[in-house]
C-alpha cells in the first residue's frame, strides 16, 4: 500500500469523541467584535459631545459672570474717582479761601486763630473724606465680588446637580 491509494474523509462538522464515544459539540457564536467596538467608540463620541456642550455652556456662562463683574467694577472705579476729584477741588478750594482770609490779617494774634482754625477745619473735612472713600472702596469690592460669588455658585451647583 502506497499514499497514493489511502483516501482520506474528512468532515466539517467540528465533532470531537469522548473516551465513552459520546460526541461533544464545540459552538462559539460568532461575535462581530467591528460592531461591538463601533458601538463603544459611538458611545464615547456621544459622551465627549455632551461633556463639550457642557464645558462651553459653563465658560460661557462664567465669562458674562466676569464681564459683569468687570463692568460693576469700572462703574464704581468712575464713581470713586469722580468723588476724589471733587474732594481735591473742595480742599483746594478750601485752601485759597484760607490764604485769602490770611492774608488780610493785620495781627499775629489774627493769623494763629485764622491757622488754628484752618487746622481743625482741614483735619475734620480730611476725617469725613477718609471714610466716605473708604465706604465708596468697600461698595466698589462688594459691586464687584458679588456678581462673581452669586454666579460662579451658580455655575457649580449645576455642574454638580
Amino acid at each position: 500500500m502506497n499514499d497514493a491509494n489511502v483516501k482520506v474523509e474528512t468532515h466539517a462538522d467540528p465533532v470531537t469523541e469522548n473516551a465513552n464515544g459520546a460526541k461533544l459539540r464545540f459552538e462559539l457564536p460568532l461575535l462581530n467584535f467591528q460592531e461591538l467596538f463601533r458601538g463603544l467608540a459611538e458611545q464615547g463620541a456621544a459622551q465627549a459631545r455632551k461633556n463639550i456642550e457642557s464645558m462651553k455652556s459653563t465658560s460661557e456662562e462664567i465669562s458674562d459672570v466676569l464681564r459683569e463683574a468687570c463692568s460693576m467694577n469700572v462703574k464704581g472705579t468712575i464713581d470713586y474717582g469722580a468723588r476724589v476729584i471733587e474732594i481735591s477741588k473742595n480742599n483746594t478750594s478750601a485752601t485759597l479761601e484760607f490764604f485769602s482770609r490770611l492774608a488780610e490779617t493785620r495781627s499775629l494774634l489774627d493769623i494763629v486763630h485764622l491757622s488754628t482754625a484752618q487746622s481743625r477745619e482741614a483735619f475734620e473735612a480730611a476725617s469725613v473724606q477718609n471714610r466716605e472713600l473708604w465706604a465708596l472702596a468697600q461698595k466698589v469690592a462688594i459691586d464687584t465680588t458679588e456678581p462673581i460669588k452669586t454666579g460662579f455658585n451658580r455655575v457649580l451647583q449645576r455642574t454638580v446637580a
